[in-house]
C-alpha cells in the first residue's frame, strides 16, 4: 500500500459537497446567472414562481459546466489552481462527472419544459461543455469556443420565457444583446487566459497569450470589450428618442456606464499585468463589467426589475469577495 496515497472524500459527505460547490464557481454562477435574466427580458407573460424557476436552471447551469469542464484539465489546473480539490486528488474524477452531467440534465430540463427546442440546445451545449478543452488548445478559437456555449444559454432563456418558437432577430435590442453575451464573454475568457499562462505553456495549451504574448492579446481584449460596451451604448442613445421613457433610459445608464467604467478599468489593468498572479486584477472588473452591461439591457425591457438586478449585483459582490483563492477568478 502507497503510504501518501490521498484518500478521497466519500460522496455522501460534507467535505466532498464543499469540495463540488468550490469546483462550481458561485462567483460565476452570476454570469449564467445574468446571462439567463437577459433572455428572460424579453418574456411578457410569465409570473415570478415560473420566472425564478427558469433563472434558478440557469443560474446553476454554469456552475455544473464549470465543474464538468475542470475534470477535462486537471493537467494545466494542477499547476495554476492547486487550490482546487480535483487538482488536489482528494474526489474522485468520476463522480465530479457523474454529478455535473445530472446537474446538467436537470438544468436543460427544466428549461425544455417551457420550450421543446432548448432540448436540441441544451444537447448542443452540452457537447460544447465536453470539447472545450480540445479548442481551449487553439488559439485562434479558444475564447469564441467559449463564448458560443454561453450565447445558446441566452437564447434557451429567451426560448423559455417568450412562448416562441424563433429567435427574433429583426429586434435590435435582441441584436445588441446577441453582441453583448459573444463579446463580453468571449473578453472574460481570454483575459482569464492570463492567469494561467506559465501553467498552459507547460500543458501544450496554445492560447492567445501563450502563442502571441501579452501585448498583443490585450489589443485582442480591447476590441472584445469595445464591441460588448458599444453595442450596449449606441442601443441605449438609439433608444432614448423612441419609445422608451426617459426613466426607464436613466434606469438603463445606471448599469451601462457602470459596465463601461468597469470595461475600461478592466483593459487599463489588464495592459499592464506582467505576471500571471496579477492577472487578477483586470478579471475581476471584465466580470462585473458583463454583468452591468447585461443588467442594462435587462432594464430596458423590464424597468420593474432595477432594484432586484442592484440586488443581484450586490451579492455577486459578496459572493466574490469571500472566493477560496484571491488570485483566481
Amino acid at each position: 500500500m502507497n503510504a501518501f496515497a490521498i484518500e478521497q472524500y466519500p460522496v455522501f459527505s460534507f467535505r466532498f459537497l464543499k469540495a463540488y460547490i468550490i469546483t462550481m464557481r458561485p462567483y460565476l454562477m452570476f454570469v449564467s446567472g445574468i446571462t439567463g435574466i437577459a433572455g428572460l427580458s424579453f418574456a411578457t407573460e410569465l409570473d415570478l414562481f415560473n420566472t425564478l424557476l427558469i433563472f434558478i436552471a440557469c443560474f446553476l447551469s454554469y456552475g455544473f459546466g464549470q465543474a464538468l469542464t475542470d475534470c477535462f484539465q486537471i493537467d494545466t489546473d494542477s499547476l495554476s489552481s492547486p487550490y482546487r480539490p480535483l487538482t488536489q486528488g482528494v474526489v474522485n474524477r468520476n463522480h465530479f462527472l457523474i454529478i455535473s452531467g445530472l446537474g446538467l440534465f436537470f438544468c436543460i430540463s427544466i428549461l425544455t419544459y417551457y420550450n421543446p427546442l432548448n432540448l436540441l440546445l441544451g444537447a448542443l451545449a452540452g457537447f460544447g461543455l465536453t470539447t472545450y478543452t480540445y479548442f481551449k488548445r487553439k488559439w485562434w478559437v479558444g475564447p469564441f469556443y467559449n463564448s458560443w456555449i454561453v450565447l445558446v444559454l441566452f437564447m434557451m432563456a429567451y426560448l423559455a420565457g417568450s412562448e416562441q418558437a424563433n429567435l427574433n432577430f429583426s429586434n435590435p435590442l435582441f441584436l445588441a444583446a446577441i453582441l453583448a453575451v459573444f463579446f463580453g464573454y468571449a473578453n472574460f475568457v481570454l483575459t482569464g487566459y492570463f492567469k494561467d499562462i506559465s501553467a498552459d505553456k507547460a500543458t501544450a495549451y496554445n492560447t492567445l497569450p501563450v502563442m502571441f504574448g501579452r501585448k498583443t492579446s490585450s489589443i485582442v481584449s480591447d476590441a472584445f470589450g469595445f464591441i460588448a460596451s458599444a453595442s450596449v451604448f449606441i442601443l441605449i442613445i438609439s433608444l432614448a428618442f423612441d419609445s422608451f421613457s426617459y426613466q426607464t433610459i436613466l434606469r438603463a445608464l445606471v448599469f451601462a456606464y457602470g459596465g463601461i467604467g468597469a470595461s475600461i478599468f478592466s483593459q487599463m489593468n489588464l495592459h499592464s499585468v506582467k505576471t500571471d498572479a496579477e492577472a487578477h486584477r483586470a478579471i475581476a472588473p471584465c466580470v462585473h463589467s458583463y454583468i452591468l452591461l447585461l443588467s442594462s439591457l435587462a432594464i430596458l425591457n423590464q424597468p420593474e426589475w432595477f432594484i432586484p438586478l442592484l440586488a443581484f449585483y450586490s451579492v455577486y459582490i459578496i459572493v466574490l469577495k469571500v472566493r477560496p483563492a484571491k488570485e483566481q477568478i
